[in-house]
């Protein structure tokens, strides 16, 4: 059977799950000449803004950072305060269980309000006095255990679902991960430009997550661009309204730190930075639907015309927008909820609610996301369709999964 038999793709593509003949040879390469041109203007932009410890100091004016130890509480009994004895107070005895001093006992006074109980693992901080005894504080809870059980859970039900497909985007996690760490938030304590930090981050994340995820090919080439092209129109729809409504990003307790710490990061910028990177997560999702989309309609029906083809996959791409934009907005409003209880508890008005930064922060992230969502979806459909429809030859593999079986 020759390779450019239909029959032969066909199958290849059952027993694979990979969406084959995209276009032909030329248009293959162009999008391959884009894709590379895209990434090496990511690596440059990369090595202008990569951190060097410009921006950091071993000062802590705020004595923010501590050397915090395990502990075990082994009991909670209330006491009168010892600085106001009038007052009850509940001692936190416990047992250390790492650091140099693992194995002795200590003990902390806090409020009568405190949560922590006996059996609990906590994190205490040690000062010496100048007496050579060491005085504790509560520092906060123990928490690897679970988080380590609910990250493998999570990897467990990603490879059981996606198998070698899931591995890649575990990997694509991974990377997204190490790209923040050691390149992203580095660089912007630096006081580099935020949106500039903001576009080369989500662009190498958004390259090297779908390139893992889904495999090198016209398919997944079209995904990319897609998703570069709605990122930077989410970029300037963030910059015109932050600066149009005048928000400053002092939107809390975390914007007052970084000032109080004298850096020389703009509150302003890292706002327009998290709405960028925020929206990247959407983003190649729909993107990726699309593309997939279109060649199952194209495949499906080979015949139908490029209008038809825009048509059909625009519709898909408008139920996949409809839940989407909700789960957006939600995910904002679930973040905000304590804010929006303390506006419903003072009985403050929907009009001077809506307006408050903290509060038209969050609906600025979500609407510009939902904007640049929306975009994404005509973005991806076309550029797909245009190379789908390309006049065809023998031709490389697009390998995005055409279905959740791989």
């Amino acid at each position: 059977m020759v390779a450019g038999d239909p029959l032969h793709s066909h199958s290849h593509h059952r027993a694979h799950g990979r969406l084959e003949g995209f276009g032909s040879h030329d248009v293959a390469r162009m999008l391959r000449l884009i894709t590379i041109a895209c990434g090496v203007v990511i690596v440059l932009g990369a090595a202008v803004l990569w951190p060097d410890d410009a921006g950091r100091s071993d000062a802590d004016p705020l004595q923010l950072a501590a050397d915090p130890v395990d502990a075990h509480v082994t009991d909670v009994s209330e006491q009168p305060c010892s600085g106001v004895p009038s007052q009850t107070c509940v001692v936190v005895s416990f047992e250390v269980r790492s650091g140099e001093r693992e194995g002795s006992t200590g003990a902390f006074e806090t409020s009568a309000s405190s949560l922590v109980r006996a059996g609990d693992d906590i994190q205490v901080v040690g000062v010496e006095q100048d007496d050579g005894a060491i005085s504790y504080s509560f520092y906060d809870f123990e928490r690897r255990s679970p988080m380590l059980v609910l990250g493998v859970a999570f990897a467990i039900a990603v490879l059981a679902l996606g198998r070698w497909r899931g591995l890649g985007a575990l990997a694509g996690l991974v990377v997204s991960l190490v790209v923040m760490v050691w390149f992203a938030l580095p660089s912007l304590v630096d006081g580099n430009n935020a949106v500039a930090v903001a576009l080369v981050t989500a662009g190498a994340i958004a390259m090297v997550a779908l390139y893992l995820a889904h495999g090198v090919g016209p398919a997944t080439d079209v995904a990319l661009l897609s998703t570069f092209a709605s990122l930077g129109l989410t970029a300037v729809l963030a910059w015109a309204f932050v600066g149009a409504a005048n928000l400053t990003g002092f939107t809390d307790d975390a914007s007052f730190v970084l000032q109080a710490l004298g850096t020389d990061i703009d509150p302003r910028g890292i706002l327009l930075a998290g709405i960028v990177i925020g929206s990247l997560g959407v983003l190649d999702d729909v993107t990726v639907t699309q593309v997939s989309a279109v060649w199952e309609l194209h495949r499906s029906r080979p015949s139908a015309g490029r209008g038809d083809l825009f048509r059909s996959a625009t519709t898909i791409g408008r139920d996949h927008i409809s839940s989407t934009v909700n789960t957006l907005f939600l995910a904002h409003a679930g973040a905000a909820l304590p804010l929006l209880l303390v506006f419903i508890i003072i009985d403050a008005s929907a009009g001077s609610v809506t307006t408050r930064e903290v509060v038209a922060t969050e609906i600025g992230r979500a609407l510009v996301g939902s904007i640049g969502l929306v975009a994404s979806v005509p973005i991806s459909t076309w550029l797909a369709v245009l190379v789908v429809t390309s006049p065809t030859e023998p031709h490389p593999p697009a390998t995005i999964s055409a279905s959740a079986g791989e």
